[in-house]
């Protein structure tokens, strides 16, 4: 692995936390991989329930979380969630690996009136709308990357460095929506939200539940 390689998961990582509620009570965390981003909400919210349906990841995730965090090995399109749960739902690399019109609306069932639904995730590749997208991401990830290893190299810190964990996550399903069919889909199922392309081969969902709801 080069030493120019980087986390561009981590990376969006403080963009979802700018979007949680204040104060932050519950949060649940799907597809939480390796725990690091349930670690980092942790800090922010009274618990964190951390799910993922691969054994390998919840027995990495259980050795980064702190007391709060709760990490439950589960499918989400199966897993009973109590209604009205959640002040927060929040995913990184996991939608894109699930039908949206099953596991939305078992989202929203779980968050709270005046909830907030934060997410990125994969898209399928649309050259002919992600062109400027596709070639900022290419050199912007070397860029990046170079970057981001020369402030490791200088001790400032981890700089989206990957983590050994990162061996071991299941292979990406290719995605199967552009990012203008999941805005589509989206609109369908969650009156409101935005859905946009990021620059890393992402997409960002921002949805907050009605008050009313």
């Amino acid at each position: 692995m080069g030493r120019l390689d980087w986390d561009q998961n981590a990376y969006y990582h403080r963009m979802l936390m700018r979007h949680l509620p204040l104060p932050c009570g519950q949060v649940l965390d799907v597809g939480c991989g390796a725990g690091s981003f349930a670690a980092e909400l942790a800090t922010r919210a009274d618990h964190v329930d951390a799910l993922d349906r691969e054994p390998a990841m919840i027995k990495e995730a259980r050795r980064a979380v702190p007391a709060n965090v709760t990490c439950i090995l589960a499918d989400v399109l199966h897993e009973p969630l109590q209604e009205a749960r959640y002040d927060a739902i929040v995913s990184i690399s996991a939608l894109h690996h699930m039908p949206l019109d099953d596991v939305l609306p078992r989202l929203a069932s779980a968050l709270r009136p005046g909830g907030v639904l934060t997410a990125v995730a994969l898209p399928r590749t649309d050259l002919a709308r992600d062109l400027p997208a596709e070639i900022a991401g290419a050199v912007g990830l070397r860029l990046f990357g170079a970057a981001f290893a020369m402030l490791r190299a200088a001790g400032r810190g981890d700089w989206y460095a990957l983590k050994p964990s990162h061996a071991i996550m299941p292979v990406v399903m290719a995605p199967l929506l552009s990012t203008r069919q999941v805005r589509r889909q989206v609109a369908a199922l969650l009156p409101g939200a935005q859905v946009r392309r990021l620059v890393f081969w992402r997409y960002f969902l921002l949805w907050q539940k009605p008050a009313d709801a």
